[in-house]
């Protein structure tokens, strides 16, 4: 039996109050990614007419892009309703994989402004 044919198995299994409340869900999560863009863009475009500095620019920055990356893995992924071993599985490597970055960009800055300062 093809997945086609069990399309009334499925449709029984879900009520409409389910799909309206989901698609209420879709939609506040969206408009939530919308203004933390807008705010970004904003930012990224009068930071030097509003006389902000660029460390608070940069830090602003990347909190909002961590937001935002939590609001589409947890929900859009959904990653939010899955087990807590699955969401470490997923995560742990990433979190590796990110403290190597630091640590090679950190590694690599050193360098550079080293031999920099040897010319």
């Amino acid at each position: 039996m093809s997945d086609f044919d069990r399309t009334a198995e499925y449709a029984h299994s879900h009520s409409e109050e389910d799909g309206i409340g989901l698609r209420k869900h879709i939609w506040k999560i969206f408009w939530v990614l919308l203004a933390i863009t807008g705010a970004e863009v904003t930012l990224g475009l009068f930071w030097k007419d509003w006389s902000l500095a660029w460390a608070f620019v940069k830090w602003t920055f990347i909190i909002l892009t961590l937001i935002k990356a939590y609001f589409i893995v947890a929900d859009y992924m959904h990653l939010k309703h899955e087990y807590k071993n699955f969401k470490l599985m997923v995560a742990v490597p990433y979190i590796v994989l990110v403290i190597y970055l630091i640590i090679m960009v950190l590694a690599e800055a050193v360098f550079v402004h080293d031999s920099h300062n040897l010319m």
